[in-house]
């Protein structure tokens, strides 16, 4: 699962939704969770929050924005884990999973929200840190703050105001930025969501920023995105209310080695 929830789950002045987002997780229990946009997250809190859910995790840092995190349930076993080491505007977190079929690379990340071509560079980042896995099992997940290559987004384009409409346009004011996508897609992972519909925004989380828009993926390998059994995002609820982007929920058919 891979999930945005908002500023930490406290919003500056708004309602503290931590324990909505708990309440979330439980429910959907998800054996590998990454979740972005962590702001007032260090490791202890990541720590109490690992615990109420039944999770264990590894938070990586942002020297820009805000930290991400991938958590896994035990008996999943994480063997490796660490920062992606790159300029990121958020941050990527790198872990290796111990499956039946062997070790699966995770890697969590946020992209910057503001620039289609620091998006397209981060997109190459996450790309090469997924590269030493390619030819087994692989994951990017995240909010990667891109639309779709391939899509008519003219409608969801004018709907947002003048500010937010530039974060997705190119230099002529006129055409998608789909770039950072069409990179991790060319690199040849596989888009396990295309079908799955708008993350963003729900409908009292917030979101003036968004205006029914998939903004936020699972990426995986070929020989991963075999394994997918389904694959949809997560709305009604406590949903609604704990962050303005939903939960976006992947079955594949691995076990805990």
């Amino acid at each position: 699962m891979t999930w945005n929830i908002r500023t930490g789950g406290q919003g500056s002045g708004g309602p503290d939704r931590r324990d909505r987002i708990v309440r979330v997780v439980a429910e959907a229990r998800p054996d590998v969770l990454a979740l972005q946009e962590l702001r007032g997250v260090d490791a202890d809190v990541l720590a109490g929050f690992a615990e109420r859910t039944g999770l264990r995790g590894h938070l990586a840092r942002s020297v820009f924005g805000q930290p991400v995190a991938v958590l896994l349930r035990p008996p999943w076993r994480m063997v490796a884990s660490g920062p992606v080491r790159r300029p990121f505007h958020h941050a990527a977190a790198r872990v290796v999973v111990a499956t039946d079929a062997g070790p699966l690379t995770v890697v969590g990340t946020h992209f910057d929200p503001y620039s289609g071509l620091r998006r397209r560079l981060e997109a190459g980042w996450a790309a090469a840190a997924l590269r030493p896995a390619r030819g087994g099992l692989a994951l990017l997940a995240g909010d990667l703050n891109t639309l779709e290559p391939g899509a008519d987004h003219a409608d969801r384009i004018a709907r947002l105001p003048q500010p937010y409409r530039r974060r997705h346009l190119r230099r002529d004011g006129r055409t998608v930025d789909s770039r950072a996508v069409a990179r991790l897609l060319d690199a040849g992972l596989v888009d396990l969501g295309v079908a799955a519909g708008p993350t963003a925004p729900t409908r009292h989380g917030g979101g003036a920023e968004f205006s029914g828009m998939r903004l936020d993926y699972l990426l995986a390998t070929p020989a991963l995105a075999a394994r997918c059994r389904d694959i949809r995002v997560l709305r009604g609820g406590e949903t609604e209310y704990a962050s303005d982007h939903y939960p976006v929920l992947a079955d594949l058919a691995l076990s805990p080695a």
